[in-house]
C-alpha cells in the first residue's frame, strides 16, 4: 500500500481525505494557495506545500506545480479529490509518465467520459438509455433550428465540454433556438475553451438521480445504488439523498445494470457516478458520466457502509475489489444539505467573509437519527472570493426517509453560523415542506416553490410555541440575573405584529408552564445562558434549537426557515406598539449597489454619460461568479465610486445617477 499521498485540492474534500488516508496508516500532502495557508486541511495534513497565489489558475490547476510537489515530498500518488484537475486525463497521463500513481480512473476512461457526445455514442453502444437528440456536431443557427424541430420542442442545448451548471440552455421554440443556440456556444468558448454543442430532447419535470459506480484494474465493476439530486438551483445541486423515492427495485436494477455495463465499456478502475434523467413515470436516459468522487458521495457511504475514497485508493494501488455486488443492500436513508456562503434572501448571491461563530451539530447516533458533517472550515476562518462558496456537507441518516427528514431538520437546527450569509434557513425551508416530504420532487423545485425568491417562511403554530417559550424563558433568565425578576405571571407577547396573551408560571418540577391564548405549553431541559447564540429546550417532550440574538426591545429568533422580533411586554405598552409608524426603506433608486462582496471587474460608463435602460453599469465577480448590473432606467450618470480592481462590500454604492 502507498506510504504516502499528496492531496491535489483544498477545503472539505482534502479533510475528507485526509481522515480515511489516517484510518489507513497513510501520511498524506497537502498543497496550499495564499489563500489556503492557515487552512484546516494544512492543519491536519503531515506535511503540507505551497504552491502559489490564491487564484486556482495560477496554483491547484498548474500541473507543473502538483508534480514538483509530489517529488519535492516523496509522495507515491495524487489524489485529486473534485473539481480542479479531477477529470484532466492529460494529468492523468502526465503522472503516470512520471511513476506517479493517479487515484481516479485510466485517463481513456477519462476522454471517454469526459466529452458528452463521445461518452453518448459510448453509452448507445453499451446498451444504455439515451435522451433522444443529435450528438454530432452543429456549425449553424438554422441547422439548430432544423434537427430541434425533428426532435420536437422542448430541447436542450448543452455545451459538450460542459460542467457546473454552464452552457445549458433550453428551447421551447425557433426563436429560443436561435438565441439559444448562439448563448451557449459563447459560453462554452469562454468558459471551456470548446464551443461545439449538441441538442438532446428535454425531459417535462424531470429529475436528476445517478448511480454511483466502482472498478478496480481487473476488469471488476459494482454500483453501490443511486442517489437522488433533484434540488438544484442553477443547474447546480443543493440537496441530495440516498436512495431516490422514485425508483421501484427493478427501475433500481435495470439502471444499475446499464451503469455498471457503461463503466466496463471504457474500462473503468476506480469510482465514478453514472448520471441519468429520469421521468416522472420512471423512464430514465443517460445523461453524463463524472469520471471523479462526487461532492455526494456521502450519502451513499452512509447506506451502504462502504468508504469510497478507501476503495479509490485500494484500486490505484491494484487491489481487487474485496467487495461483490451480492454482498450490497440499502441501509436506511441518508440526505445531504449543502452548507454555503450565499445570501438566500438577496438571490442567494456569494457573500464571503470571516467566519465569526461556526457551531456545528455533534456528530454520531443522535435522537433516532445519525449525523455526519464534511467540513473543510473552522470557526474564525475566512470564506474567500476565490473558490467554491461550500462551507460544509450536512448529512444525516435514519432508518426512514421521515427519520432522515427529521434528523435533517434538526442538524440544521444546531448549526449555526454567523460573519456572512448562508442558505441553512433556505435548507430547513426545504426540510419543513410537505411537498418535499412527500418525495414528489423534480429539478425545477426551487423554482416551483420559491418563484419569487426565498423570503423565509411565516411561522407554523409550533414554532410560534417555540419563539414564545424561548423569549419567556430567556426573559426570565436575565431577569433573575439582574437581580431584578418582576414576578409578574401575564404577559402580550408580539411575535412580529401578532399578539399574543401569555401566563408563565412553574410546575412542580421546576419547569416553566407557558399558557399561550389558553394552551398551556411546558417548557423543560433550558439549555442557555445570555450571550449564547444557540437557546436549546424541549417543548412539551419534543427537543428544538433556535437561534436567538437580544435587540432593544425584545429578541430576534430564528427558528428553522421562520425569523421573528418577539417582545414581552405589559399589555398596556404592548397596545402601544400598533400606533408606531413602519420605518421607511431609503430611497436607492439613483444608485447602484454592490449585492454581494467582491472585487469590480468593470464599470463601463462615466460621470455624465446618459445611459439607457438594460445597459450594463457594472461588472462584480466573487467565488467564480459574474454578477452584471444593469440600469433599471434611462438616466445620467452623476458619479462613478468604484473602478476595475477595487473590493467592495454588499451595498457598496458603485453608481450614482442623477
Amino acid at each position: 500500500m502507498f506510504d504516502k499521498i499528496l492531496i491535489a485540492n483544498r477545503g472539505e474534500i482534502a479533510v475528507r481525505i485526509i481522515k480515511t488516508c489516517r484510518k489507513m496508516g497513510i501520511k498524506t500532502v497537502v498543497v496550499y494557495s495564499d489563500a489556503d495557508a492557515g487552512s484546516l486541511a494544512v492543519e491536519m495534513a503531515d506535511e503540507t506545500v505551497h504552491i502559489g497565489p490564491s487564484p486556482a489558475a495560477q496554483s491547484y490547476l498548474i500541473q507543473d506545480k502538483i508534480v514538483d510537489a509530489v517529488k519535492q515530498t516523496g509522495a507515491q500518488a495524487v489524489h485529486p479529490g473534485f473539481g480542479f484537475l479531477s477529470e484532466n486525463a492529460s494529468f492523468a497521463r502526465r503522472l503516470k509518465a512520471e511513476g506517479i500513481a493517479f487515484i481516479g480512473p485510466n485517463p481513456e476512461a477519462i476522454d471517454a467520459m469526459g466529452d458528452k457526445i463521445t461518452s453518448k455514442k459510448f453509452a448507445a453502444e453499451a446498451g444504455v438509455s439515451t435522451v433522444p437528440g443529435h450528438m454530432g456536431l452543429i456549425e449553424t443557427t438554422e441547422e439548430a433550428v432544423k434537427i430541434a424541430r425533428e426532435i420536437g420542442y422542448p430541447v436542450m442545448i448543452k455545451a459538450s465540454a460542459g460542467g457546473g451548471g454552464k452552457g445549458i440552455r433550453v428551447a421551447h421554440s425557433d426563436d429560443d433556438m436561435a438565441e439559444g443556440f448562439a448563448a451557449v456556444k459563447a459560453e462554452a468558448l469562454n468558459a471551456f475553451g470548446d464551443d461545439r454543442v449538441f441538442l438532446e430532447k428535454f425531459i417535462i419535470d424531470p429529475r436528476h438521480i445517478e448511480i454511483q459506480v466502482l472498478g478496480d484494474k481487473h476488469g471488476n465493476v459494482i454500483h453501490l445504488f443511486e442517489r437522488e439530486c433533484s434540488i438544484q438551483r442553477r443547474n447546480q445541486k443543493v440537496i441530495e439523498e440516498a436512495p431516490s423515492a422514485l425508483l421501484d427495485e427493478a427501475t433500481r436494477a435495470a439502471m444499475g445494470a446499464q451503469a455498471v455495463a457503461l463503466a466496463k465499456a471504457v474500462n473503468y478502475d476506480s469510482a465514478g457516478t453514472v448520471e441519468f434523467v429520469a421521468g416522472q413515470d420512471k423512464s430514465f436516459f443517460f445523461l453524463e458520466m463524472n469520471t471523479r468522487l462526487q461532492v455526494e458521495h456521502p450519502v451513499t457511504e452512509l447506506i451502504t457502509g462502504v468508504d469510497l475514497v478507501e476503495q479509490m485508493i485500494r484500486s490505484a494501488w491494484g487491489e481487487q475489489l474485496a467487495i461483490k455486488q451480492e454482498d450490497l443492500k440499502i441501509n436506511g436513508w441518508a440526505i445531504e444539505s449543502r452548507i454555503y456562503a450565499e445570501d438566500p434572501y438577496r438571490g442567494f448571491l456569494p457573500s464571503i467573509g470571516r467566519l465569526v461563530r461556526y457551531e456545528q451539530p455533534a456528530e454520531g447516533q443522535q435522537d433516532g437519527y445519525i449525523v455526519r458533517n464534511d467540513s473543510g472550515v473552522r470557526e474564525g476562518d475566512e470564506i474567500s472570493m476565490f473558490y467554491d462558496p461550500m462551507i460544509a456537507k450536512l448529512c444525516a441518516w435514519g432508518e426512514t426517509r421521515a427519520d432522515a427528514i427529521r434528523g435533517m431538520a434538526r442538524a440544521l437546527e444546531d448549526t449555526h453560523l454567523s460573519g456572512l450569509g448562508h442558505n441553512v434557513p433556505f435548507l430547513a425551508a426545504v426540510m419543513d415542506q410537505e411537498r418535499f416530504q412527500s418525495g414528489n420532487i423534480a429539478t425545477s423545485y426551487i423554482k416551483d416553490e420559491f418563484p419569487d425568491g426565498f423570503n423565509g417562511l411565516e411561522p407554523n403554530a409550533l414554532q410560534v410555541k417555540q419563539l414564545i417559550a424561548s423569549a419567556i424563558a430567556m426573559n426570565e433568565v436575565i431577569a433573575e440575573q439582574d437581580g431584578d425578576p418582576s414576578e409578574r405571571g401575564e404577559w402580550t407577547v408580539l411575535v412580529n405584529k401578532a399578539a399574543y396573551e401569555v401566563e408563565v408560571g412553574y410546575d412542580e418540577a421546576e419547569d416553566l408552564t407557558v399558557i399561550i391564548d389558553d394552551e398551556e405549553v411546558t417548557l423543560s431541559e433550558i439549555d442557555w445562558r445570555p450571550g449564547l447564540s444557540l437557546f436549546r429546550a424541549v417543548l412539551d417532550e419534543e427537543a428544538f434549537t433556535v437561534e436567538v440574538k437580544r435587540a432593544a426591545d425584545g429578541f430576534d429568533i430564528r427558528s428553522r426557515a421562520t425569523k421573528a422580533r418577539v417582545r414581552i411586554l405589559r399589555p398596556e405598552i404592548a397596545s402601544l406598539y400598533s400606533m408606531l409608524p413602519e420605518k421607511q426603506a431609503a430611497d436607492t433608486s439613483k444608485l447602484v449597489l454592490s449585492p454581494m462582496p467582491g472585487l469590480v471587474v468593470d464599470i463601463p460608463v462615466v460621470e455624465g454619460q446618459e445611459v439607457k435602460q438594460g445597459e450594463t453599469v457594472a461588472i462584480i465577480e466573487a467565488m467564480k461568479m459574474q454578477n452584471i448590473l444593469k440600469a433599471e432606467r434611462d438616466g445620467k450618470v452623476k458619479a462613478v465610486k468604484s473602478k476595475a480592481g477595487d473590493p467592495v462590500a454588499a451595498d457598496d454604492v458603485l453608481v450614482e445617477f442623477e
